[in-house]
């Protein structure tokens, strides 16, 4: 194998399971740190920067960065539920603890750059681009049907999962950089839109509209029957106070998750989750699927709904098909089909039957004859590292681009085009983007002292406390999770193993002894020889399985040899550089900042020449 290229930023930032994981590439351990140390106005900067929404998300992220989490891989003692940090917690930690913060954000510029910047939807794609590019001088314009700014962070999430000041808060720092907010006004042509001399235009209405069930009875019932994220809005905007007391909920998703909840605490008695799936290939997220049946919310699964039954207009229940998965194929190519398993149907009552199978995109308000191509399903084609349209002032982001996905998605996309704005608007090649900002710093005080704590922590995940059900079920808007305090966020960081403190390897200063390889607790340092990746792998001290982690090699040993380290196991503890003779390893600290919208993604201007 060849030498690893420690210098290049995309090395240790793939180290860095949790950061690498997050679509925006959150420098988590950054910020736990900052928490730990009780610094929860940085910590709450740190992701300000880098995520927009710290409140928001520590409250309601998907959390992609959990399951890489390094502490679940090499944690043993859990091994059949291996327990990550629990990171989209401590951010809210940080949000909910942090001191008056305006003062370190941007200030709106006294003198505008004369580009005009329209965003179509007030949702977390759109506001990010607003935040990105209004203190740059741009006349930011953002355009919502709603009144109030938020999109679907604001319509489609309960108030008992994100309470409404959470919202207006982290909405407002952004708004308050100058940014132009017309609320109530629905772009109905963008055709229309672009007469109006904006330079750029970023659609950022995400996945509006809920999938129907066209099945016998949806018709003469249809009083009864609610497309989920439409009733979702309706409650949040206080249109809906009320459902009846049999409910069933259609889906598998988070939305349908957030209908049985909401459906409980406006009436309903007897609620109940219908999903055509198994329970392990649900969309939903673990812990969502966990919280509803905390509420006493059962989930029945293999059940296809048949019809609507009602009687003289009024819906009275349904019927379903049971079925069972079948797989075909091997591997990558394996199948699965749902079959009949010829049981009796089964008929549940009901009252309300609440639709969530999905979402779906609608631009009706788009003309075909602008210049904007879509695909046969009718989604915009855009550029995955641009986000950009076919009409080149015009891009996507969040769900208006790709489908559903969720809100730290929709910031990433609110990253990357507004470096495109950015650069369009200044001339430039839009296809050449920033790299960023990277930093290694060693961590070494004296010959066996750090400056961060490198200890592992033997501790289980600590579980957020809830209230009580007595009082969250009786009032939608009395916030379910209470969060970490202050002592348990402590201990909670204390679980992070430090992973982009990196061990950094110096093959000149090594003498060979292996001292680094006697105390390595997880076996993943190698003095061997080189040879093809597969082979090497395998006859390491301790087989490097995870093909998706790298090893890190160094050669030039004075034996021939080399070192191969394998990184997906390394607890980052430091025992090797304390107990190596030379130094040869050191721990040093490597943080990884995307570089936004703004000078830093320009070129540099050509130097003038001497007269």
């Amino acid at each position: 194998m060849k030498p690893t290229d420690i210098g290049h930023p995309g090395y240790f930032h793939k180290v860095v399971d949790c950061q690498w994981a997050c679509p925006a590439h959150t420098p988590v351990p950054e910020y736990i740190r900052l928490i730990a140390a009780g610094r929860y106005g940085d910590a709450y900067m740190v992701n300000w920067h880098s995520n927009v929404f710290p409140g928001i998300l520590g409250r309601t992220c998907d959390r992609p960065c959990e399951p890489a989490c390094r502490r679940g891989r090499v944690e043993e003692r859990n091994a059949e539920k291996p327990e990550p940090v629990a990171i989209c917690r401590l951010k809210r930690v940080a949000a909910d603890n942090k001191e008056d913060i305006r003062g370190r954000l941007p200030k709106p510029p006294q003198q505008k750059n004369g580009k005009r910047i329209a965003c179509i939807g007030a949702g977390p794609a759109s506001l990010t681009v607003a935040r990105d590019l209004a203190p740059l001088g741009y006349s930011v314009t953002v355009f919502d049907q709603d009144p109030r700014a938020g999109g679907m962070i604001l319509s489609q999430i309960p108030r008992f999962r994100l309470p409404l000041e959470v919202i207006d808060e982290e909405v407002g720092y952004v708004l308050d950089l100058g940014v132009e907010f017309r609320g109530g006004v629905k772009i109905d042509s963008l055709k229309r839109l672009l007469t109006e001399n904006f330079d750029a235009v970023f659609v950022g209405s995400g996945a509006p509209r809920g999938r129907n069930l066209d099945i016998p009875g949806r018709t003469e019932a249809a009083a009864n029957i609610h497309i989920g994220i439409d009733w979702l809005a309706s409650v949040s905007f206080g249109h809906v106070s009320r459902i009846g007391k049999r409910v069933i909920v259609l889906g598998g998703g988070n939305t349908a998750m957030d209908c049985c909840r909401s459906s409980r605490r406006l009436g309903g008695e007897d609620v109940k989750v219908i999903v055509r799936s198994g329970f392990e290939e649900m969309k939903a997220s673990p812990w969502e699927k966990e919280d509803a049946q905390h509420e006493g919310i059962p989930i029945l699964n293999y059940l296809v709904p048949k019809a609507f039954l009602h009687e003289n207009g009024r819906l009275t229940g349904m019927t379903f098909e049971k079925v069972k998965a079948v797989y075909d194929g091997e591997g990558e190519k394996r199948g699965r089909r749902l079959v009949p398993t010829g049981e009796p149907d089964q008929r549940f009552e009901c009252d309300d039957v609440l639709v969530a199978v999905g979402q779906e995109n609608a631009f009706p308000w788009i003309e075909r004859d602008i210049g904007i191509q879509f695909d046969p399903s009718g989604m915009p084609k855009v550029d995955k590292v641009t986000m950009q349209s076919t009409l080149p002032n015009v891009f996507f982001g969040g769900d208006s681009a790709f489908g559903p996905k969720n809100i730290i998605w929709a910031v990433a996309h609110g990253h990357d085009a507004a470096i495109s704005i950015d650069k369009l608007c200044q001339g430039e090649d839009i296809r050449e983007r920033p790299g960023p900002l990277v930093n290694l710093m060693s961590q070494k005080m004296g010959i066996h002292e750090w400056s961060y704590d490198n200890d592992v922590s033997p501790e289980s995940r600590y579980q957020v406390p809830w209230r009580d059900k007595k009082v969250t079920l009786k009032d939608i808007k009395v916030e379910v999770e209470m969060g970490f305090d202050a002592k348990a966020a402590f201990a909670e960081a204390q679980r992070c193993l430090n992973c982009d403190v990196q061990t950094v390897f110096t093959t000149r200063l090594c003498i060979e002894c292996d001292a680094c390889v006697d105390i390595c607790p997880m076996d993943c340092i190698t003095f061997t020889a080189n040879g093809e990746e597969e082979a090497l792998r395998a006859r390491l001290n301790a087989p490097a399985e995870n093909r998706a982690q790298d090893l890190y090699v160094a050669d030039g040993l004075k034996t021939g040899r080399i070192m191969a380290k394998d990184e997906d196991v390394c607890l980052h503890c430091g025992l090797c550089a304390e107990r190596c003779p030379t130094g040869a390893w050191d721990m040093q600290k490597f943080l990884l900042d995307l570089t936004h919208a703004g000078p830093g993604c320009r070129k540099a201007p050509p130097e003038r020449k001497a007269a």
